[in-house]
């Protein structure tokens, strides 16, 4: 088939050279957005009399018939024809379907968000009393509720969709119009075309509308911090599911066992996940790496752009849905984590700070009280099973209610600052959440 550019040329172009620049067989799924794309422009040529109104009915007829046979599976896409534009015969810039496309995908990803969110704030409903080790460093630091852990990751990704929302702003902005990078001397409307296609902008300088891919590599970002906060959270069902931990157990639909191992129960979703997000963080670099050493405009390195871009929407949306499944049907063994709860001397912080409401410096109290933990270790007993003689004789200030302030239950029911890890404030974050959600 003859090129629209074959003009300039005296010789056809090599079939290894047109096997080497076809992007066809990857963004032909951008021809919805391509086509809807064509029909404003189509549209808005009629109303301005740029092309007579009859020509421009005809080719939103042929462009609605050629959704129709895509849609059917009868149109075929040839590779000859480069990409997904020239195969639908649309004089269109890459960034508006690429623009379209995240549109719509970014505004499915924040609903996801949502549904997992709502997956935690369930969980952490039903789990407000259950007690489990806090951790720093991977050490036991502090009693905290599971509720309240589960929570954590309802924040992040109250952050993760705000990161999604700001940056559609930006996607949202309609470049069509700008030509091939200086506009155009023929009396379009763009403002016309942006309203057909529910753009709330339009861009502000053509070279820029070209050249500009920012708006997919801010959406790469936000995907990998979003991949980040998945990938810890599957961290941490990967550890819980251990025997070392036993904090949890995955339901068997989300598991896997072994060929050679019996007893095996592998954590294969969570895994696979933390895997994923190394995939979403290579799309990121590679697409920063491809726009860095760019001249302006457009140049055809920026074919490159879709793979990272449909990759990371596929990834992100498979994780986010069969985490979304996977987490009711967690089960936590509550025993297991109340008793390691007050394990490690987690209430030693409880312990200093009874001592500061006694009226002792805190680097004073906790001096005391890192003397009473080596005291313990050394024997190899709790800090609750000290007589309260022995504990006396590190402090006279020290009395018998000091047996209640280091009971983890306790310990958890006195965190009630804003944002703590008390009942009373999961109970608040839970509603807050809820009324978020709603």
């Amino acid at each position: 088939m003859k090129k629209p550019w074959a003009g300039r040329f005296s010789d056809r172009t090599s079939a290894s050279v047109e096997a080497f620049t076809e992007s066809v067989s990857y963004d032909k799924r951008l021809w919805r957005h391509d086509i809807r794309g064509s029909i404003a422009h189509a549209r808005m040529l009629g109303r301005q009399g740029i092309i007579p109104k009859k020509d421009s009915a005809a080719i939103v007829k042929g462009l609605d018939r050629i959704a129709a046979d895509i849609d059917s599976g009868r149109f075929k896409f040839r590779e000859d024809l480069e990409d997904v534009h020239m195969n639908i015969e649309a004089a269109l810039q890459v960034a508006l379907d690429l623009r379209l496309y995240l549109r719509e995908e970014t505004t499915e990803i924040i609903s996801l968000i949502k549904d997992l969110q709502k997956a935690f704030v369930g969980l952490a409903g039903e789990h407000i009393d259950t007690l489990m080790p806090g951790y720093t460093h991977l050490q036991r630091a502090q009693p905290v509720l599971l509720s309240h852990h589960l929570l954590a990751y309802a924040e992040m990704l109250q952050r993760d969709r705000e990161r999604f929302a700001d940056c559609l702003i930006r996607i949202d902005v309609m470049p069509l119009g700008s030509c091939a990078l200086s506009g155009t001397s023929l009396p379009t409307d763009r403002t016309y075309t942006a309203k057909l296609l529910g753009f709330s902008r339009i861009s502000g300088n053509s070279i820029d509308s070209v050249s500009d891919r920012d708006f997919a590599a801010e959406f790469l970002s936000v995907s990998a911090i979003l991949m980040m906060h998945l990938s810890r959270l599957s961290e941490e069902l990967v550890l819980w599911s251990t025997e070392e931990f036993r904090f949890a157990e995955i339901s068997d639909r989300f598991t896997t066992g072994s060929s050679i191992m019996p007893q095996k129960k592998n954590p294969d979703v969570a895994e696979l996940t933390r895997g994923k997000t190394g995939r979403v963080y290579g799309n990121l670099m590679a697409l920063l790496t491809l726009l860095k050493g760019l001249p302006l405009a457009y140049n055809r390195d920026m074919q490159e752009d879709k793979l990272p871009v449909f990759d990371t929407v596929d990834t992100v949306k498979a994780c986010l849905s069969v985490l979304s499944e996977m987490l009711p049907g967690i089960c936590f063994d509550k025993a297991r984590m109340r008793d390691t709860a007050g394990e490690g001397y987690s209430t030693a912080t409880d312990l200093a700070e009874y001592l500061v409401r006694k009226g002792v410096p805190f680097r004073e109290a906790h001096e005391i009280t890192g003397k009473i933990v080596l005291f313990c270790i050394g024997r190899k007993i709790p800090i609750e099973s000290l007589a309260l003689t022995d504990l006396k004789s590190f402090s006279d200030l020290i009395s018998d209610d000091i047996y209640s302030v280091i009971d983890p239950s306790n310990s958890v029911k006195t965190r009630s600052s804003f944002g703590g890890t008390s009942p009373s404030e999961v109970r608040r974050q839970i509603r807050h959440f809820k009324k978020l959600l709603r």
